[in-house]
């Protein structure tokens, strides 16, 4: 519990936000050199003054739709990073298509950090499961594992009993992948009756990780954790051995903000995953993920220091089309902006009598202005072109689960 990656894993909070800042300052002005989308996106900024949150938070944010405009204009990585051509190690084409860089600098993805924390160290064998076809994944792990001095067999996805003749021949302390093909391979080793005792070790991402699963791999003698990253990121957040949340990782500047919006939220509120990257190479700052998490109070039992966050919690782009038009969170937190008293809303958009109906559910506090209502009404009509209903609802009546627009019509209407 006491065993560190590095003294920045234990830092009083007010350093690391002097000194993450300090860094976001100069990945600022070095991009606004070397990055021309990252010169037009923040021209005008003085850098220098991106020395605290509050000037951070008033920077644009930037989506991951918005890379593959970029991308299809200004091929291949849209003008976003810095490296020239011989320092860049591999091209990446995710589903988009987004192309992501792999630079040349050992770990460039920061994997070796949550690798440490799950146990993995010097002279361990890991057995690689994530993919090295076109997308990043396999490359990040392997990346981490070698820089802590781990051996790596690059194996990929599929081929189940393969999977288990290597293994057991090999004999890995640790494995990295999806959490349910671990669970196949284990499978498929007793069917053929094959020992895998060697395995003590997981970390795995991608997937949901049941806390039953955790479990039986316990019960097996593996210990499981959990990390969280993207590919165009790279290590988001992580789980040490105290499993209380996943610990953000030292090279970002991690936010939670009202969907639709980049507007901070309070710790504990569901919201938006937004990451600033510290990575000179790509520097993506103020990149909305689309995934939706909260801050969790307080600091881990196991000593790192780092904020935590509850880890993936579902996805924030919850756009709708009603009545043929499209709604985006962002209207609805447009319609919220002009009514100071209406302190939290959400959008129900319904199927009734064969026809979509939306009501805008308002948390108001104290005496509800006669007029409100309709103020919000007018507001609603004139920001998305759609007439809808509002209810005004007591504070606290909307779930914290970071939905700006429930969709509750069935699936196939």
């Amino acid at each position: 519990m006491s065993d560190f990656f590095d003294s920045l894993e234990t830092r009083p909070s007010e350093q690391r936000d002097a000194e993450l800042f300090t860094l976001l300052a100069a990945q600022i002005a070095h991009a606004q050199q070397a990055a021309p989308a990252v010169a037009e996106l923040l021209a005008g900024v003085d850098a220098s003054t991106m020395i605290r949150w509050s000037a951070l938070q008033t920077l644009p944010l930037l989506r991951k739709s918005e890379l593959v405009e970029r991308q299809q204009k200004q091929p291949v990585f849209g003008g976003l990073t810095t490296l020239m051509p011989h320092d860049l190690g591999q091209i990446f084409a995710s589903p988009g298509p987004i192309y992501e860089p792999g630079a040349r600098r050992p770990d460039f993805w920061r994997f070796s950090r949550a690798l440490h924390a799950a146990g993995f160290r010097r002279g361990d064998i890991v057995h690689n499961c994530f993919s090295y076809h076109f997308t990043p994944a396999g490359m990040m792990f392997d990346a981490g594992a070698q820089a802590l001095g781990c051996a790596v067999v690059p194996a990929g996805v599929g081929q189940t009993e393969l999977q288990v003749q290597v293994m057991a021949h090999v004999k890995p302390q640790g494995y990295v992948g999806t959490p349910s093909f671990l669970k196949l391979i284990l499978d498929k080793a007793d069917e053929l009756g094959v020992d895998l005792s060697s395995l003590n070790k997981a970390l795995v991402s991608g997937e949901y990780l049941p806390p039953s699963l955790r479990e039986a791999f316990a019960d097996r003698g593996i210990a499981v954790l959990q990390c969280y990253a993207t590919a165009d990121l790279g290590l988001i957040a992580y789980e040490s051995q105290a499993q209380e949340g996943m610990i953000v990782d030292e090279g970002i500047i991690l936010e939670i903000v009202r969907p639709g919006t980049g507007d901070p939220v309070a710790d504990g509120e569901v919201g938006e995953v937004v990451v600033t990257s510290l990575s000179p190479e790509y520097p993506l700052i103020r990149f909305a993920t689309g995934d939706l998490s909260a801050i969790l109070t307080g600091v881990s039992p196991c000593g790192r220091t780092n904020r935590r966050i509850k880890g993936w919690m579902g996805r924030a782009d919850q756009t709708a089309k009603v009545r043929g038009m499209f709604v985006h969170p962002s209207q609805i937190a447009r319609v919220l902006l002009q009514h100071s008293e209406v302190i939290k809303g959400r959008l129900v958009v319904e199927r009734i009598n064969d026809a979509d109906a939306m009501t805008l559910h308002c948390e108001v506090a104290g005496d509800v202005p006669e007029q409100l209502k309709d103020d919000v009404i007018s507001t609603l009509r004139q920001v998305c072109n759609l007439r809808g209903e509002v209810a005004v609802v007591p504070v606290g009546s909307l779930a914290n689960d970071g939905k700006v627009i429930d969709d509750l019509r069935p699936i196939d209407a």
